[in-house]
């Protein structure tokens, strides 16, 4: 079961199959940061020992959401998140646990006042995954929307 330090990080537990499957722990979850971690275990591993690519993503995609819904939590009576593409780059052999850290790349407030004028705004939100040594082993852009509920 994922372990988890914040209300944010226990929907997603409850909501997401993957945060549970993969035990990712919420370590930071805020409107400006998130930090998720991804525990070393053997049966997320891939061919030379490390943590599988899709394991990676699914952390970082899931840094990504948390940091959604801190950001944008208010809204969610009226509109929903939703991820609209992303592309990560695979930059250094992981091994052991890695940590990913998202921040978003507009201000929640901007956001906020295009759906005010009835827009569907897109934001990006950018995740560098480390591993226990510092060194940035991937990095993740993912955008998101917010759509009025209909």
């Amino acid at each position: 079961m994922s372990k988890t330090s914040s209300p944010i990080g226990d929907a997603l537990a409850a909501s997401v199959p993957m945060v549970r499957t993969l035990n990712l722990a919420f370590e930071e979850v805020s409107a400006e940061r998130a930090v998720l971690r991804l525990p070393d275990q053997p049966d997320f591993h891939n061919h030379i020992g490390g943590p599988h690519a899709g394991a990676m993503f699914t952390l970082a995609e899931s840094a990504s959401g948390a940091i959604v819904l801190a950001a944008f939590g208010e809204q969610l009576a009226r509109a929903v998140p939703l991820a609209v593409r992303s592309a990560i780059e695979y930059k250094k052999v992981a091994k052991g646990a890695v940590t990913a850290t998202a921040e978003l790349g507009r201000p929640a407030a901007e956001v906020v006042a295009e759906l005010d004028a009835g827009g569907r705004p897109e934001f990006p939100v950018r995740v560098a995954i480390t591993r226990e040594d510092g060194a940035v082993t991937g990095e993740m852009e993912i955008v998101w929307t917010l759509r009025l509920n209909q």
